[in-house]
């Protein structure tokens, strides 16, 4: 799919809906021909399958489809509506698009992450994608159960889901995925991994680290560089690839009976209030008045494997926890609070760090983006 003008001659315009559907493509496929899309399917991408032929013009065709709201084969049909052959040229069927995606092997995918990434760091130096990544930049580590239907999926198994709070067992394929992010800017896809159902979400975690710090410098981000994962990545190989990789690391801890000691081990009046959901500032004491506080402690984290205890702050986060059907008046003697710890070498300020570590929420807002867009029919076909 290739723009059939000069891109000094383009001139985009919305005049009627049946004339040209998806205009907004224009500027789209402008720039991911700019950024070397094309060129770099064709150097990096090689299928030996027939239906493998022309790669970076249905590559192309895929990327430009998706960006148009397609989620599935029969939607790619969208680029042929109206006077879109007009605008674009090399536009392919979905039919053959859909043969083009069943002839990837598993190599073949590595070889699209590789032009997916060196895409992604054109991008980054030709528009402002991630702005004030040169002074610091979070890299969010996750996975997600994608539920599927049909017995004759490959690789579809029971892993663990969480659904609306509830921890269920789902039928699915688990997808890994690393973001980028700034301060300033909304998470982009650094790489992704799709993998068994059953697959643990730690599984390649160390390499999907490595690959993605390497993403963000790649595109910019050669300021301070911040891993950030949830307690299905608390171990020695995920945090040790982010220090291995010259970035900084923030991962919860699961409350294990080692880490209620050390958080017994703080004192009392080592907590203090921070500005949480549903607290309220109060003028006259300059103070949050909340049921949120903070602490921490240093720590070191995996003693039990010999040669991989690892040295760094435990940051604690503590709510309290009330009896909603406790009768009026009837307070309590005293109080009792639920933790959240956070393992972490970050060098920022305790109430900042723990507020950094839980902006690493925004990788669900990723996994709903792409589950209702683009992905929302992955897998596609048995």
């Amino acid at each position: 799919m290739q723009l059939l003008h000069e891109l000094a001659k383009i001139h985009a315009r919305f005049d009627d809906p049946h004339l040209v559907s998806h205009a907004g493509l224009v500027p789209v496929m402008a720039l991911a021909q700019r950024a070397g899309l094309g060129v770099l399917a064709a150097e990096h991408v090689r299928i030996a399958r027939p239906c493998g032929v022309n790669a970076p013009v249905k590559i192309a065709c895929l990327a430009g489809g998706m960006a148009a709201g397609a989620d599935s084969i029969e939607d790619m049909d969208l680029l042929r509506h109206g006077a879109m052959p007009v605008l674009f040229g090399g536009i392919r069927a979905p039919s053959t698009l859909g043969s083009f995606l069943r002839s990837f092997t598993w190599g073949n995918v590595l070889q699209l992450g590789q032009v997916h990434r060196q895409v992604l760091a054109e991008l980054a130096r030709r528009t402002p994608l991630l702005p004030g990544a040169d002074v610091l930049a979070f890299v969010d580590i996750d996975s997600q159960q994608k539920r599927v239907y049909g017995h004759a999926k490959q690789g579809a198994a029971f892993g663990h889901a969480k659904i609306q709070g509830k921890g269920l067992l789902v039928r699915g394929l688990n997808v890994l995925a690393g973001t980028i992010c700034t301060p300033l800017a909304a998470p982009v896809i650094a790489a992704t991994r799709l993998r068994g159902g059953n697959a643990h979400s730690a599984r390649g975690a160390a390499s999907m680290i490595t690959e993605s710090v390497s993403t963000a410098r790649a595109a910019g981000c050669t300021g301070m560089l911040v891993v950030r994962m949830d307690s299905a990545f608390y171990g020695s190989p995920a945090v040790r690839a982010a220090r291995n990789a010259g970035a900084h690391f923030s991962v919860t801890a699961r409350i294990d009976p080692k880490i209620r000691a050390a958080i017994a081990a703080i004192a009392d009046d080592a907590w203090i209030p921070i500005g949480y959901p549903r607290a309220i500032w109060d003028g006259q004491l300059g103070a949050w008045v909340s049921d949120a506080e903070v602490a921490e402690v240093e720590y070191t984290a995996f003693t039990s494997t010999k040669g991989q205890a690892v040295t760094g702050r435990l940051i604690v986060r503590r709510v309290r926890d009330l009896n909603n059907k406790a009768a009026a008046g009837r307070d309590e003697l005293f109080p009792i609070w639920r933790y959240h710890a956070v393992f972490t070498d970050s060098p920022f300020e305790l109430i900042q760090a723990e507020e950094q570590h839980r902006g690493h929420a925004q990788a669900e807002q990723v996994f709903a983006d792409w589950t209702d867009g683009p992905l929302a029919h992955l897998p596609y076909v048995d």
